[in-house]
Parts: C-alpha cells; sequence; structure tokens
C-alpha cells in the first residue's frame, strides 16, 4: 500500500498527531497499527484513546489479547495486541471478527499475525523510528 499521508513528530507533539490520525481516519473504525517492538504503538493508542475522551487507564493487552474501553458517552474502543499468539485460531477464538465487525472502534497491534482474519477495510498506521528518536508515521486507508 502507498503511504497517503506521513507525519514525522517527537514526543511533545504525540496529542497533536493524535489528533490528526482520528481526523484522517474519516470514520474506518479498525485501525492496525505496525511497527518494530517499542516503536510507540501501545503509546499513540493512549494518546489515541485520550483524545476520544477516554479516562479509564489504557495498557497494553500483551497477556490478555484485548483490552475494552469505553468514553463517556459508553462508545466502545477495543484495543487488540496479538504479538504473542501462536495461530490465527487464538485470535479466531476470541471472536476477533465480531469486534472488527461491531461498528466500535478497534486498534490492532501486531496484524501480521491475522491477515485472513483482517476485514476489507482498515485504516493503516505504520510507526518507524527515525535515527534521532523521532517517529514516522505512514497513514494508509484500505477500502473494499
Amino acid at each position: 500500500m502507498e503511504c497517503e499521508h506521513e507525519i514525522v513528530y517527537s514526543k511533545e507533539e504525540l496529542n497533536h498527531v493524535a489528533n490528526q490520525i482520528i481526523q484522517h481516519s474519516n470514520g474506518i473504525k479498525v485501525w492496525l497499527f505496525e511497527g518494530e517492538m517499542a516503536a510507540g504503538k501501545t503509546t499513540l493508542i493512549k494518546e489515541i484513546c485520550k483524545n476520544f475522551g477516554i479516562k479509564e487507564t489504557v495498557s497494553s493487552p500483551t497477556y490478555s489479547l484485548i483490552n475494552e474501553y469505553r468514553d463517556q458517552k459508553g462508545n466502545g474502543y477495543f484495543h487488540f495486541d496479538f504479538y504473542r499468539i501462536k495461530s490465527e485460531d487464538e485470535a479466531s477464538d476470541i471472536g476477533s471478527d465480531e469486534y472488527f465487525y461491531s461498528g466500535e472502534h478497534c486498534f490492532v497491534e501486531w496484524p501480521s499475525k491475522i491477515p485472513s482474519l483482517l476485514p476489507d477495510e482498515y485504516y493503516s498506521i505504520l510507526i518507524e523510528v527515525l535515527e534521532n528518536g523521532n517517529r514516522k508515521i505512514c497513514l494508509t486507508k484500505k477500502k473494499a
């Protein structure tokens, strides 16, 4: 996929970047976060959740595979981390497809582990760590 929108930022600009990402998503609800270990996927998801008005503590669901959050209006946000799964069956067993088609926001870390389970429409957020410690994000929408 070709990058549609690129952002380079430092940690101090994270709030602004989260807002840009939300605005650029245009209503797509399944967001795939890709990048090497410690690239900042969970950190970015925390900031995005804050911008959606989520008051709960947002943390990585590394061992539970999924965390659920609610905003003040009761809208659901589902945060997945598939780093530790051994097969797509594990993701399927937790009902990932039901979440992906629920109409609620789904933030998916390590989507490369579940390629056949991904919906036809999603928003890809690729994070690259630059030599100076800043991050470069490539935003791309995939619509069926």
